[in-house]
C-alpha cells in the first residue's frame, strides 16, 4: 500500500524541495480544481520510475495532473476525466503528450513523459473533461527545464 500512495507524496515533495515557483500548481474551476505539475524524471528514484512505466533520464520530463471535485469540508473528490496536453517549445515546437491514468486507493491521476533539453521552457496546455461534468477545463501553464 505504501508503494501505491508513493507518486502522489514523493512528486508533491520533490518539487517544493526543486524550489520552482510553478512547481505544485493548481487552477480552480468553481466546482473542480485541477492540479498540475511537472518535472525531470531524473528526480524520480528508480524503483518508482520502474514502478509506473517512466524513463528516468534527465533528458526526460514529466507531467502529472489531477481533478478534484470541490466537497464541503473536505480537500476534494478525486474524479476521472479525459484530459489531451500538449507543450509548444518557445522555437513553436509543438509535442502532443500521451497521459495514462494512474489509479490508487481513491487517488487518481494522469501521468505523461517526453522529451526535453537543457533549459528548455514549454507552455503547456491541457483540456480537463471531469466524466462528471459536461463542460471542458483548459489551463495552461510554463515550465522550464534544467538538465545539467
Amino acid at each position: 500500500m505504501l508503494k501505491k500512495i508513493l507518486l502522489p507524496v514523493l512528486l508533491g515533495t520533490l518539487l517544493i524541495l526543486s524550489g520552482g515557483a510553478n512547481a505544485e500548481n493548481s487552477q480552480d474551476f468553481g466546482d473542480y480544481v485541477v492540479h498540475f505539475n511537472a518535472l525531470n524524471t531524473n528526480y524520480l528514484p528508480p524503483s518508482v520510475t520502474r514502478e509506473y512505466g517512466l524513463k528516468r533520464s534527465k533528458n526526460r520530463g514529466m507531467i502529472n495532473v489531477a481533478v478534484l471535485r470541490k466537497v464541503m469540508g473536505t480537500t476534494g473528490k478525486p474524479v476521472a476525466a479525459e484530459i489531451s496536453a500538449s507543450a509548444t517549445n518557445l522555437a513553436g515546437q509543438k509535442r502532443d503528450i500521451k497521459l495514462r491514468e494512474v489509479r490508487e486507493g481513491t487517488a487518481i491521476y494522469y501521468i505523461g513523459d517526453f522529451p526535453i533539453a537543457h533549459e528548455e521552457t514549454f507552455r503547456f496546455t491541457l483540456h480537463v473533461k471531469p466524466a462528471d461534468n459536461s463542460d471542458a477545463l483548459e489551463v495552461k501553464f510554463s515550465h522550464q527545464f534544467f538538465t545539467e
